[in-house]
């Protein structure tokens, strides 16, 4: 039987505190999502002055992050470089840049996904929530 990390609430409060701090450290309003590893809805936090529409955005991101073990942006890179039969892949929605998965010890335990701003602020934000948890 194999044995695998996972995330526990403690870390997802981690991620989820520390990707706060940098969305309001840069004024930037956001949504955040963290997911497990199977794509599940674990946080969600929506900061003030952000789109409604990022709601649905964020965990998208965060899924396809968490589904496809890589960044969610390297499906948007896919799509704009003409590989469209993407766009219809099951299970993977939000194919926009934005989404970071959770790497421990090899394993894909969750991802991150923001959306608000620019797609690069977007993944700064989720990179420094998961860097707190690596630290």
């Amino acid at each position: 039987m194999n044995t695998k990390p996972m995330l526990t609430l403690h870390d997802v409060k981690t991620i989820a505190l520390t990707a706060e701090a940098e969305a309001l450290r840069n004024a930037w309003a956001v949504t955040i999502a963290i997911v497990d590893d199977g794509g599940h809805l674990l946080w969600l936090q929506r900061l003030d002055g952000a789109a409604p529409v990022s709601a649905h955005i964020a965990p998208g991101k965060a899924r396809t992050a968490a589904l496809g073990r890589r960044e969610s942006r390297i499906y948007e890179e896919m799509i704009n470089q003409g590989r469209f039969s993407f766009l219809s892949a099951p299970g993977l929605e939000s194919l926009l840049e934005g989404g970071v998965p959770i790497l421990v010890e090899g394993h894909c335990v969750g991802a991150v996904g923001v959306s608000g701003v620019k797609s690069s602020e977007d993944v700064q934000i989720a990179k420094a929530g998961i860097a707190a948890l690596l630290a």
